[in-house]
Formats: C-alpha cells, sequence, structure tokens
C-alpha cells in the first residue's frame, strides 16, 4: 500500500518522494525543528533512514506518514501521520499506532500543524474505526502539547525515553475522546 492522497483548504498530503530528501534533510537539519524532537539535528544517513521508514511502513502496516507540502508547491515543508517505532518504553505502546509531526521552521505559527494532523486523523478514524493512537511529547515542547490537546489527545501518563522525560497521550478513535489511565 502506498500513501493516499489527502487535500485539506491550504495542503497536500502525499507518499514521500525520492525528490523529497534534500528539503527532508533540510527540515531534519534544522536546530529550531528537532530541539524538541531529539535535542539535535539530524545527519542527512539519519534522513535517509527516515525517508526509507516512512515508505516501509505503507508497505507493511497500511498506515505511515505523510509528507505535507503547500497546495501551490510541489516542496515538502513537514511529516505527519502514524508509525510503529517498537519503542522500550512504559507504559507500553505496542498495538497503538503512534501519531507524530514535524514542520519545517518557515511553517510555524500558521496554522498548517493542526490542519495536517487533522486530516490524518479523520483518515485514521475512516480507515481503522476507533482505534486508539498514542503520541509522545517532552514536556518543554508547549506547542506540539497544545496541538496534541487541540486534536483529542489527552494526557496518558509519563515516561521516560532515552534519558529524557516524556509525556504519553492517548486518543480514542472515531470516539475522539481521551483514554483513562
Amino acid at each position: 500500500m502506498s500513501a493516499p492522497v489527502i487535500e485539506t483548504d491550504r495542503l497536500i498530503l502525499r507518499a514521500h518522494r525520492l525528490d523529497d530528501f534534500p528539503a527532508l534533510a533540510a527540515m531534519w537539519g534544522d536546530p529550531a525543528v528537532s530541539q524538541f524532537i531529539s535535542g539535535k539535528p539530524s545527519t542527512r544517513e539519519e534522513c535517509w533512514a527516515r525517508l526509507l521508514r516512512y515508505s516501509g511502513h505503507w508497505a507493511l502496516l497500511g498506515f505511515g506518514y505523510w509528507a505535507v507540502q503547500w497546495k501551490d508547491s510541489a516542496r515538502l515543508i513537514g511529516d505527519v501521520g502514524f508509525a510503529n517505532w517498537e519503542r522500550d518504553i512504559s507504559p507500553s505502546l505496542d498495538g497503538l499506532p503512534e501519531g507524530g509531526w514535524v514542520f519545517s521552521s518557515e511553517a510555524h505559527g500558521r496554522g498548517i500543524a493542526t490542519e495536517a494532523v487533522n486530516a490524518a486523523l479523520v483518515w485514521m478514524d475512516e480507515k481503522f474505526g476507533a482505534k486508539t493512537t498514542a503520541c509522545i511529547i517532552g514536556p518543554g515542547n508547549a506547542a506540539s502539547i497544545r496541538l496534541a490537546q487541540r486534536v483529542g489527545y489527552r494526557e496518558y501518563g509519563r515516561s521516560e525515553f532515552k534519558g529524557s522525560q516524556m509525556i504519553q497521550f492517548r486518543r480514542n478513535g472515531a470516539l475522539g475522546g481521551s483514554v483513562d489511565a
């Protein structure tokens, strides 16, 4: 399976392409973008592996990440979607598609993250029904916490992941609510 194309008022969510690699590497290499995700810019090698993992999710699991672009430009400005990263984390995320999003600095503060994440969640709800999804966000990432809450994620618990504190969030699929801890 390949990523379906989703259009919103301003955006196109589509499968990643080989020609996205320069923009993807630039986005993930930007310290302002990576500060709350990994704490450091990604190398080209890490970005290449990420691009391949995005395609593999769709092929193996039937869900994954979309490349996000403006409708009037073919250039990648973000990634949004769901993954199974097989994280060693407690509480466990086993069986829960993990939602995630990242956008280039040029896209910050323009409301497109909410637009793209909502579109991805609508697709997930239509495809998988009431499937619960999760996301993990560092407590210092106030913008992503606000976004997660705005689209229906609720705090589920606290975890440590790779030496950093994380907040785990859950969202009930088509029901659109929180999952009690």
